[in-house]
Formats: structure tokens, sequence, C-alpha cells
């Protein structure tokens, strides 16, 4: 802090800071800031010594738990750094001093612990991810761009640790997403389906910050996505779903603060509760437009049932049967209405057929037991050509249009001419179709009215 502040780089240990250095110093802060929340070591392996509380040595406990509980299983592990990658000249790096741990404190083989720098082309690398997945390679570390992407060595994997934190959300992503995807078959039998993720942090480090960086960066782009950056409240549980404690809380966890931890805490259920609100009042508007709906659907059938109804009555009323049954078919055409020939009346009706174009329009044409005979025009499309088709129907007292064959003229005489009693004596059809319809609409009505007169229970707990 009072070097990010004075720029007086012998507090470092460091030789005064050039020009160049100097405008550079806050990048030059958190180089060291970040080595410091890694290990000690990073900055000066001379001036300080290993310590049984550092990262590597927890780091290489957890190794060794999980190395030990899926011993029998050969899981496999990954361990991911950015900082302190492995050397081969010597140098310090945690990678190296993770494995000596475990080579020495844990009598883990070493050739069981693997860096991914050591492949140097894809062929060794090929290599290295098939003996992880036979678990002959039971710990593997590496950067997130060299074991972040394009390493499936899934099969085995029970942990995943991070030793830093990444810059971006998707690098963690992608860090996790080695382990955590399909074909994990060691999980999905031995682990509940699941891949434990381990992040290592340091309180009122650097760590903090970045976990914080990481917290606005996937808030913004969660929020983008889900179109949410209006809301009242920022959401800061909406990444936390598939991994536990969210970022919010990680960043109060490393400050130290825990007034702060509880306020993260407390965000997150406010956030859980608007969340559930909106939905609960969402789901009531819906109920209360589907229960709107059914009314109205409801009142146009039972208004059709009525009207068929009638017809119904005035059609017995009036129809003439023959000794079976059958009606008498009194049909009466515009043109032959004094004949009774059936041949006569057809051809009329068939003449019709072909010349006439009501634009849509409901044309009288002649009579049946007191009901209108109707023609109507009705453009089609047919081979992508537009043509016209008339349409027969026998009008009821009001609004129903009752049809026979779809009201499609039949080109046998004696058929033409028995659609229209034909189209009154499925009038009771016509009810029942009705009848049907309204019972399919009211079925869930209970279901809807409940939903709409409910009221949400939390309210109180929200304010």
């Amino acid at each position: 802090m009072e070097f990010a502040k004075s720029g007086d780089a012998t507090l470092l240990g460091r030789a005064p800071l050039s020009e160049s250095e100097e405008k550079a110093k806050m990048l030059i802060a958190t180089d060291y800031a970040r080595k410091m929340s890694l290990d000690l070591r990073m900055i000066d392996e001379n001036a300080y010594s290993d310590h049984i509380d550092n990262k590597a040595s927890h780091c290489a406990k957890l190794l060794n738990d999980y190395y030990q509980k899926y011993d029998a299983q050969k899981g496999t592990q990954f361990v991911f750094s950015d900082l302190g990658t492995y050397k081969p000249c010597g140098d310090f790096n945690i990678y190296s001093e993770v494995k000596r741990k475990l080579v020495e404190d844990y009598h883990i083989p070493s050739y069981e612990i693997r860096f991914i720098q050591e492949c140097k082309n894809e062929k060794a690398k090929k290599a290295m991810v098939e003996a992880m997945n036979r678990g002959d390679i039971r710990i593997i570390f590496g950067s997130t761009s060299m074991l972040g992407t394009g390493v499936n060595a899934q099969q085995r994997a029970v942990a995943v640790h991070h030793l830093d934190t990444p810059w971006r959300p998707s690098d963690l992503e992608q860090r996790n997403g080695r382990a955590v995807r399909k074909g994990n078959l060691i999980a999905k039998e031995f682990a509940d389906n699941k891949v434990d993720v381990i992040i290592y942090a340091v309180e009122r480090s650097l760590d903090s910050y970045k976990f914080n960086l990481l917290h606005n960066k996937q808030l913004f782009i969660n929020q983008l996505k889900t179109n949410t950056l209006g809301s009242r409240t920022i959401d800061e549980g909406s990444m936390d779903e598939d991994s536990g404690i969210n970022f919010s809380e990680y960043v109060a966890v490393l400050s130290g603060n825990t007034d702060l931890l509880e306020k993260a805490r407390l965000d997150k259920k406010i956030t859980t509760l608007e969340s559930e609100r909106k939905n609960f009042l969402r789901e009531r508007d819906a109920a209360t437009g589907k229960l709107a709906e059914i009314e109205s659907s409801v009142s146009f059938h039972t208004d059709k049932i009525k009207e068929a109804q009638s017809d119904l009555t005035l059609f017995e009323q009036r129809v003439e049967r023959d000794d079976e049954g059958t009606p008498i078919n009194k049909l009466t055409i515009k043109g032959v209405e004094d004949s009774t020939d059936i041949k006569a009346i057809a051809a009329r009706l068939q003449e019709i057929d072909e010349k006439a174009r009501t634009k849509g329009e409901y044309n009288k044409i002649g009579e049946i037991y007191g009901f209108s005979i109707m023609v109507k025009t009705e453009s089609t499309s047919k081979d992508l050509f537009d043509c016209s088709v008339n349409r027969f129907f026998v009008k009821g007292q009001e609004s129903i249009y009752y049809t026979y064959n779809n009201g499609k003229l039949a080109t046998d005489p004696k058929l033409a001419c028995q659609n229209f009693v034909n189209a009154l004596e499925r009038i009771p059809k016509v009810i029942e179709s009705h009848e049907k319809e309204m019972a399919k609409v009211v079925a869930n009505k209970d279901v809807y009215t409940n939903i709409a007169n409910s009221s949400w229970k939390k309210e109180d707990e929200l304010r």
C-alpha cells in the first residue's frame, strides 16, 4: 500500500523506479500483490521461508485428501495457476513447490504428478491427456491458456483447485469445465455426479480485489443476458447457482468484515425474494388473463348452444317425416320455386355453384322448413393459383350457419338437394360439439381462480 502511494521502490527491496516504471507503478504494485497472495517466496525466495499456513501447504493437503479418497478409482485432479508456473531452470515456482510437498510430505509418486508445460508439442499433450484419463497421471498442473481449453481429460476428475483467481469469469468457467463436463465417469459413478471446486484465497489480499472484479464483470454479463439491468437491486446471487457461495460473499469473507458478509447474504436474500415476487405476480396476472379468456369462451359456447337448441326445437316443430322417420325434403330454390323435380332443383344449384360470386357475403338462394338457404363465395389458393369456391349453408334463426359435407355441393342431384336437410339433422351434433369445447375450457378454471385470488405469502419478509 505504501509503495502504491509513494512509488518508493526501496520499500520493495528494489532500485529506484525508472521514468517508465514510475508511470507503471500501479502495475508493479498489482504484480507484487498478486505474488504475495500466492506465495511470498514469489517475491524473494531467500528472504521468505515456507509456512504451514500458505496456499501451497493447504493445497497439498487437500490434493492428498482427494488422492486417498478416490485412490481405488484412480481419481484425478486439476490444479490451476496463471502465476508461478513451472520453470525447468530451478527458479521457485508454485507448481514445483506443491509437487515437492506432495512427494516429500505425502509420499505420492512423482510420476503421477505432471505439469502441462512439460509438453512441447500437441503429440506430447495428447499423450498426457490420455494418461490422465487412464489414471496413470493423478494430478496435473497448468495455466488457463494451456490447460483450461482443449483438454478432454475429464473421465476420472474428482476435484479442481484454483491457486489464483483469473481476471475473467469466462476463464474460471473454462478451468472448471475441464472436469465439470459430460464424460466424467468417476464423478457419475462415485461422487453423485459432482466435482468439487476449491478456490484458495488469502484474507485481506489482492484475492479480495480480484474476486470483486470477477463479481462485477459476471454481474454485467449475466444481467445483459437476462435483460435485468434495470432492476432495483443488483443481482449478486445469480452467478452462484452451480458453484455455491457467490463472488460478493467471497469478497466479504476475504475482507474480514463480517458486516459486509452479512450484507452480501441479505442482498442475495432480497434479490431472491424480489425474483420470487416478480414470478408470482407474473403468474397471477397470467391466471387473471386466462380466467377472462375462459369467461369469454364459456359465454360464446353458451350462446351458441342456446341458439342451436332453439333452431332444433323449431326444426322439430316444422319438419315432416315419412313412415320410416326420414325427413321429407321441402327444399325451394330461387329460379325454380314451383318445381319439385329433384333434377331441376339440382341443376339450378349447380348453376349457382358455377356462377355465384358473393365476395365473401352470404346470399340467400332459397328456403327449407322456414330456414334460409345461403351461398357464400370464398377465396382459396390451389397449386399457387388463387381461385373462388362456393359453399352452401342453412342459416339458423340467429347467427349459426349449418353445413353438411363442409358446405360443398354434391355432384349427384339427389345428394345435392339432400345436403340442406342433412345440415339441419346435424344440429344435435353442433350442440354436442359446443358442450365438449366448453367442458374442455372450464376444466382448469378452479386452478386459475385459486391462482388469481391468491396473495404472495412472503410480502412481510421482503419488507
